[in-house]
């Protein structure tokens, strides 16, 4: 009987310690999956958090970092962004795993130490921060800029014959790389976590031009004239529109010309009307037809004055205000005229119209030698006979009967012929240029009688206008 309490009192001392230490396990357990106490990331304590309930806190922490505010001040303005725009992240946020493992990784004395260092000392993590580069650069070059002045380059002003010199402005730009890196660095290394300041830096834009580099436009390097004379009111508008948007034009040495960025955009609000151009090999009424002899009659001035072409393009077909080569079309933004000004010293461009005719001089200072003169002659290389084309109409009544033009086609080259002296010295292909025939149309109605249609449709299928027209007649003639 004693041994069987003895032996049960034995089982009750070994369920007992058993169960003290599943106690103390679960408590070792829980204290290896949460923080010591004495653990700080910056001013956020840590202390009994889990490696989970540590990251939200980090997350929630940066989040509301997010909400403050940098004020960039540019030039006399002040720019507001929030963090959050910049996209301000934490770039040590894993951080909340090497807290976790403090005083419980390594061997006995190292955990030991550690430990005992929280009883006297918190441990506190520097939290590091960073902002996205690219969301930085978007926002200096969109929202930043926006607050540039540009240089305005001294320049001309010809009145009554004679030039004036006016005066550029200074302007200011912000130096967009500088102000990217001073951000990112304030950032992380200057940020103290509240509403933030920083003055970008800015550079003073300086305006082209001296009176003395000015005072050196004095000669007349080219000047060219061709005639509007059959234009109607619409179309010698628009010539005259466009000879205005260019006078005045100062090009510094080294500075392209393009002519379609100075006359376009073709509206009525730029000054242009509806007139006749060039469109798949017809002429139909657009905006800003006749724009086309404005460049023309620019491109031989500036043959005349030597300088260097850029781009030119020849029309569809050919034009009857200069010889053919001789031309320079604008066409959307895939034909323009564009030159340089390959001298050393700015040109002025002045453009007028008066009874009809078109001139556009260029000035500059002339280092050509007075003894040497200049010609500039086409040659024709082939035609091509554009033939007629008659058209039968049905939605026109028997008598209707419209012609349009014909344009010839013509392949042909620009010359320049070099004279010292008045003796020729050299001769240099300058382009070559083809342009497309296009028949002359005639359109006929032939609606109505269905017997007479008949007729005139198979005499239109003929394509002899001779017959056609003896047809019409006779029609016309059992039609009264």
């Amino acid at each position: 009987m004693k041994k069987f309490v003895g032996f049960g009192l034995l089982i009750a001392i070994a369920f007992t310690l058993a169960g003290t230490g599943s106690k103390e396990a679960q408590a070792k357990e829980k204290e290896d999956f949460t923080i010591h106490k004495g653990v700080y990331a910056d001013e956020i304590d840590l202390s009994g958090m889990t490696v989970a309930e540590a990251e939200k806190e980090l997350e929630d922490y940066t989040n509301q970092l997010r909400e403050e505010m940098l004020t960039l001040e540019i030039f006399d303005e002040q720019l507001q962004v929030s963090l959050g725009e910049l996209g301000l992240e934490c770039t040590n946020a894993d951080i909340a795993q090497e807290a976790a493992q403090l005083g419980k990784k390594g061997n006995v004395i190292k955990r030991y130490k550690e430990r005992k260092d929280l009883e006297h000392e918190k441990k506190v993590y520097q939290l590091e921060w960073a902002i996205d580069p690219n969301l930085v650069r978007d926002f200096v070059n969109t929202e930043c800029v926006k607050f540039d002045s540009e240089a305005e380059d001294a320049t001309l002003r010809r009145v009554n014959g004679s030039f004036e010199i006016i005066d550029g402005n200074t302007g200011t730009k912000l130096d967009t790389a500088g102000s990217v890196q001073m951000m990112i660095d304030y950032i992380e290394n200057e940020w103290d976590k509240k509403d933030g300041k920083i003055v970008l830096p800015v550079e003073t834009d300086y305006p082209r031009g001296s009176k003395e580099e000015l005072s050196r436009v004095k000669d007349v390097l080219g000047t060219f004239t061709t005639s509007y004379s059959t234009s109607g009111p619409s179309r010698s508008k628009n010539v005259a529109n466009g000879a205005e948007l260019i006078n005045g034009t100062v090009l510094y040495p080294g500075d392209t010309f393009s002519a379609y960025e100075v006359v376009s955009p073709f509206t009525k609000e730029n000054g242009y009307e509806m007139a006749g151009s060039y469109l798949n090999g017809k002429v139909v009424d657009s905006l800003g037809g006749g724009i086309c002899q404005v460049s023309t009659t620019l491109y031989n001035a500036v043959l005349l004055s030597e300088l260097e072409v850029v781009e030119r393009s020849n029309h569809s077909m050919i034009v009857t205000y200069v010889d053919p080569s001789a031309d320079a079309a604008i066409a959307g933004t895939y034909k323009d005229f564009k030159f340089k000004n390959d001298t050393e010293a700015p040109i002025y461009i002045e453009g007028t119209t008066a009874d009809k005719k078109i001139t556009f001089t260029i000035y500059g200072e002339e280092t050509r030698p007075a003894n040497r003169t200049i010609k500039y002659v086409s040659q024709t290389l082939s035609t091509t006979d554009p033939g007629v084309l008659i058209v039968a109409d049905p939605g026109q009544p028997i008598g209707y009967r419209v012609a349009e033009s014909a344009h010839r086609g013509v392949q042909a080259e620009l010359y320049k012929h070099v004279y010292v002296n008045g003796v020729e010295e050299s001769v240099t292909k300058v382009n070559k240029s083809t342009y497309n025939a296009s028949p002359r149309t005639v359109v006929v109605g032939v609606a109505g009688d269905p017997g007479l249609s008949a007729e005139l449709v198979e005499a239109v299928a003929t394509q002899d206008e001779g017959l056609v027209n003896a047809v019409l007649a006779s029609c016309l003639e059992r039609m009264q």
